[in-house]
């Protein structure tokens, strides 16, 4: 995934947490999933215990777009 190609991958809408960004298809906010990173959790351990539903990929659009909004 390009620096570029995360835009599609992370969504805000007004409908869903009053227009938090959530990755795209989810419920899942992006903050949450800064969280986990940020507390040095492993992508891995992310994916099997937290969030199985993304993909490693919805981690780093996550990463992507925080860097983006600074």
């Amino acid at each position: 995934m390009g620096n570029g190609n995360y835009r599609s991958r992370i969504a805000v809408d007004p409908q869903i947490h009053f227009g938090k960004p959530c990755v795209a298809g989810t419920r899942i906010l992006v903050v949450d999933v800064l969280e986990l990173v940020r507390e040095g959790i492993s992508f891995k351990t992310i994916l099997s215990d937290y969030f199985p539903d993304l993909q490693e990929d919805d981690i780093r659009a996550c990463i992507h777009y925080a860097i983006d909004a600074a």
